[in-house]
């Protein structure tokens, strides 16, 4: 992410039918959350929206969480499921982690579906937790995507 997209996300995040997943756009974004790593998604040579990504790294409960948001005009051409899929990969192939998480509003259909083409599941609703732009309190629906194969790479090499 370049300082030089940070206006075009900011507009992105205000159209509604962007917005009323996310949330009021603060004047820092996308540069308010210095633990939180974003990527610019970029289509045609155009700003398409922001996948980002955060870790937990307590080697105990170690896992890694994936947010995306695209443009309006790019919902249902596969966008968002083709960046959290990159993302996935990254952290699974690079980062180590075994266990991912998203959690959309449970209400966000399009979202959930994207994230299930990119492999995650539902595992659990969350009740109450998310406030909309409105004020109000909303479900989210809580989905995971596991990687055994890096559980057994990790057990295997803190046993040696």
């Amino acid at each position: 992410m370049r300082f030089d997209d940070a206006a075009q996300l900011r507009k992105i995040r205000r159209e509604p039918a962007v917005f009323q997943w996310w949330d009021v756009v603060e004047d820092a974004f996308p540069f308010e959350e210095p633990d939180t790593t974003r990527f610019t998604i970029w289509v045609d040579g155009e700003i398409g929206g922001m996948v980002q990504y955060g870790e937990e790294d307590e080697p105990n409960y170690r896992h890694a969480w994936i947010d995306v948001f695209v443009a309006t005009a790019l919902h249902g051409r596969g966008v968002g499921t083709d960046a959290v899929r990159t993302v996935a990969r990254h952290l699974v192939r690079d980062r180590g982690h075994h266990r991912l998480t998203i959690d959309p509003s449970a209400d966000n259909a399009a979202a959930i579906r994207a994230y299930e083409k990119a492999g995650f599941r539902p595992i659990g609703v969350m009740r109450l937790a998310e406030r909309s732009p409105e004020g109000t309190w909303r479900d989210a629906l809580f989905m995971e995507q596991v990687f055994p194969s890096v559980v057994a790479l990790t057990s295997d090499e803190s046993a040696s």
